[in-house]
């Protein structure tokens, strides 16, 4: 029996960002969203790209795939935070392993009623599909940048070939971004005695670790290790069944003492 929570979202935005490393964290980068989208096919969810910036040396800068099916949310957002790589990279002549990062972030997709945007804080501009920037319009300027001022989030969408389709999906992942900010503030004040790093709480601080020389990944929450080729096979469900059932000792705990 699963202790999966039912969550209010079916389709989310999933951000994975290249962090410390440089060249190698973009590779890293793109070895998550490989991970990912062969998990996904296990769950039969439906993925497609959004945006992707690549890296100097290969890989992705960023990219934010969009996810539909069943219980996406529901699952990967206990993938938020810091993946750590400890491997020897393509390009090390020496043998030496290096320790590179990328960040994981998972956007609930939310109704413009959860989410209020006042039209005068937002900045839009257009560009051609290779690039952000220029104010000016034309039949061949479908890529939408989108700023909020208050926040300074910035959202960049080629993938639709109109230019009203980009804009709606810039909007609906500001939203997402701007509703997961409320959350986490909201958690953040709520669990401020914890130290506890469940579900998406403090980012800063790394939750995995992808060890290259034992084959392991080590889940730092709930403890546990891991076969490394499996994981990144896509084979992510056990370790995101264990963050489910130490969620769920976390409510029950929470729950007893109040």
């Amino acid at each position: 029996m699963s202790l999966l929570s039912v969550e209010p979202f079916g389709v989310n935005g999933l951000q994975v960002r290249a962090g410390t490393g440089g060249g190698e964290a973009s590779l890293w980068a793109a070895d998550l969203v490989r991970m990912y989208q062969r998990y996904a096919e296990t769950q039969g969810w439906k993925v497609s790209f959004l945006n992707a910036s690549e890296g100097e040396s290969g890989g992705y800068k960023e990219a934010v795939l969009q996810v539909n099916g069943d219980a996406v949310y529901s699952k990967l957002k206990f993938e938020s935070g810091v993946h750590r790589v400890q491997r020897v990279p393509a390009t090390e002549t020496q043998g030496r392993i290096h320790t590179s990062t990328a960040t994981v972030a998972i956007m609930p997709e939310v109704d413009e009623v959860d989410v209020k945007i006042d039209p005068k804080e937002i900045e839009l501009k257009t560009a051609r599909s290779g690039g952000a920037g220029g104010q000016n319009v034309n039949k061949v300027e479908t890529a939408v940048d989108l700023i909020h001022k208050p926040t300074g989030i910035r959202i960049f969408c080629t993938e639709e070939r109109s230019q009203g389709k980009n804009r709606e999906r810039a909007m609906s992942l500001l939203r997402s971004k701007l509703y997961d900010l409320e959350q986490e503030k909201q958690r953040s004040e709520i669990q401020a005695q914890r130290k506890s790093q469940v579900g998406t709480g403090a980012r800063s601080e790394k939750i995995k670790t992808y060890n290259f020389k034992d084959a392991r990944m080590s889940d730092h929450r709930t403890k546990n290790n891991y076969d490394l080729n499996k994981m990144l096979s896509g084979e992510i469900e056990g370790p995101i069944q264990a963050m489910i059932a130490l969620e769920q000792r976390e409510r029950l705990a929470e729950l007893s003492a109040s």
